[in-house]
């Protein structure tokens, strides 16, 4: 039996992303989110303009998205709460948010150069998307959120997430993403079954290579 109910969010479960971006001193940021979804060779972020991270994609153009597995929810979990942002904004400052300067330490993550953007990869993620941003606009009735369109430009992926280390296709049985649903961390269980979706385009894949 359904009813009609109105939530407040809609976190109804996406993977977490870690966006390493560059302050205006040029130090590091590393702000986890999970609003967001892909199509193509593009992204689309949703996040406060009054993050730092917003502020360092307006002003630097570019950014890395950094997709954590299930196995390093322990060092997301340490950034929570915690804002690049020296002076907190005050929706944040009223749930507990405090500046941390150096969010790659606290997480226990380490940074290490890119080769196209001038934002750090984290080493301990097992895909690293570098990415330039194509425009950033108002979403929502507020205009308080950024809808953010980024195209990436380079991909790193472990060898041992690949269906074959000399191919580009991810083994989404070996990929086990971290997931935040509605706020709460969760990984992925057991394929369910094939998926006849799955198979078309995965004759065209072996036909590629």
């Amino acid at each position: 039996m359904h009813k009609v109910v109105h939530p407040k969010v809609f976190y109804f479960g996406t993977p977490v992303v870690l966006i390493s971006t560059i302050n205006p001193d040029g130090s590091n940021n590393l702000a986890p989110m999970s609003s967001a979804w892909w199509v193509n060779q593009s992204c689309m972020l949703g996040m406060s303009y009054q993050s730092q991270t917003v502020e360092n994609l307006i002003r630097e153009k570019s950014c890395v998205l950094n997709l954590p597995s299930a196995e390093l929810v322990h060092h997301v979990d340490r950034l929570a709460l915690y804002t690049g942002k020296k002076d907190v904004p005050v929706y944040k400052a009223n749930i507990g948010y405090t500046y941390e300067p150096d969010k790659f330490q606290l997480a226990g993550l380490t940074a290490i150069p890119a080769d196209l953007v001038r934002a750090p990869l984290v080493q301990e993620c097992p895909i690293q998307l570098e990415a330039t941003v194509e425009q950033i606009t108002p979403f929502s009735e507020t205009g308080t959120i950024a809808a953010i369109e980024l195209r990436m430009i380079r991909v790193h992926v472990e060898e041992h997430i690949l269906l074959h280390p000399d191919q580009d296709y991810i083994d989404p049985e070996k990929w086990h993403p971290l997931i935040m649903n509605y706020c709460e961390f969760f990984g992925l269980g057991a394929k369910l079954q094939p998926s006849r979706l799955a198979e078309p385009f995965m004759a065209q894949y072996h036909e590629k290579n």
